[in-house]
């Protein structure tokens, strides 16, 4: 049935198309994986912002305040770099491509 499909469409060869439909797949999933780095940066900015207005009305509480922002930053910054390595790892060392 699929060979009937792929000529019909004028593919020759089943594997040049199996690869260039794996590629375009981790295409679209390091794409989706790259979706989730903007979580992080929003959750950044409003606990920054969050931040500057309790060191604003409260100026004596800066340094704990400050210490948690790092630390909950840090925190969050992580899914994003976690997002764009599993991107990278999809995008170049592709190790789907192995099992056709």
């Amino acid at each position: 049935m699929i060979e009937l499909i792929l000529s019909f469409l004028g593919i020759e060869n089943i594997e040049t198309f199996s690869k260039a439909l794996v590629l375009a797949a981790s295409a679209i999933g390091a794409a989706a994986a790259m979706v989730a780095g903007l979580g992080p940066g929003v959750g950044e900015g409003y606990a920054v912002g969050k931040a500057c207005k309790t060191i604003g009305r409260y100026p004596e509480s800066s340094g704990a305040v400050t210490r948690t922002m790092f630390i909950g930053c840090a925190i969050s910054e992580s899914m994003g770099i976690f997002a764009f390595v599993v991107a990278m790892i999809i995008m170049f060392i592709n190790p789907f491509i192995e099992n056709l």
